[in-house]
């Protein structure tokens, strides 16, 4: 279970689940369905939901990225917060959705409506359910890695850090380079494949050095990136969403 500051009403909360927890890490869909319901929190998953915009936008196709966006602003509508287990498709949702409505106020209303009540999942814990205490058991070193959406457009930066720090059994052990990016960056890593890769391997040379057996991260993007030189590399580390490290017992490497 969890402790928390009780919500005054039942909260209807929409998840947001993103394309690759969608399409590569359902695991991650369902360990936050878990948490939030045991919150004691209505968790809706609204089927028409499809991508959020990003990789059209980050590409420069803003009208197909505002088609997109549009159709958010429907299915997401009447819900009291929309959470989702990625800090840069929050970042889609909150910052740039209402940029891509700027000359329209119908649809900009609508837009900044959605915005405010749209939260990562770390910081909906902490900052709007006021979480004080996770009744998670993991055993392992881990390691934490900062996406660069989740910390440099959200400002997200101690709260998921803070949720690990109470998980029974849980070393939360320091790494060099843990708030510089992986390399991942969306398109990025597909324009840039060298530089992507470059970047990636100093990311884990900088996890290596921490002895960590695990690494946690709030972006499954990144962790796909991670996880997959990993795998080539023939490293035994664990790759890991926050989601699933604060269910109520999870097993180490």
């Amino acid at each position: 279970m969890v402790s928390q500051s009780v919500p005054q009403r039942p909260w209807r909360v929409a998840l947001f689940a993103t394309c690759l927890v969608d399409a590569f890490c359902p695991e991650v869909g369902e360990a936050t369905v878990r948490l939030l319901r045991r919150l004691g929190l209505q968790v809706d998953f609204p089927q028409a939901q499809t991508c959020c915009g990003q990789p059209a936008f980050n590409a420069g196709f803003r009208h197909q990225a505002r088609a997109v966006a549009r159709r958010n602003l429907e299915i997401l509508a009447g819900y009291d917060y929309v959470v989702v287990p990625s800090g840069s498709c929050t970042a889609m949702l909150r910052c740039f959705t209402p940029e891509l409505f700027a000359d329209t106020p119908a649809l900009a209303a609508q837009a900044q409506a959605l915005a405010a009540r749209t939260y990562e999942l770390s910081e909906f814990l902490v900052r709007v359910v006021g979480v004080e205490r996770i009744e998670a058991t993991f055993a392992g070193k881990v390691a934490y890695h900062a996406s660069c959406h989740l910390l440099r457009e959200l400002g997200v930066k101690e709260e998921p850090r803070r949720l690990l720090a109470q998980v029974q059994g849980l070393e939360l052990v320091p790494m060099e380079l843990a708030e510089q990016c992986c390399g991942f960056g969306g398109t990025f890593a597909v324009k840039y494949p060298t530089l992507s890769d470059a970047m990636l391997r100093k990311k884990l040379a900088a996890l290596q050095r921490a002895g960590a057996d695990t690494l946690v991260s709030c972006d499954s993007g990144c962790l796909l990136h991670l996880a997959g030189r990993l795998h080539r590399q023939g490293e035994g580390i664990r790759v890991l969403h926050l989601a699933q490290v604060l269910q109520p017992t999870t097993e180490g490497p």
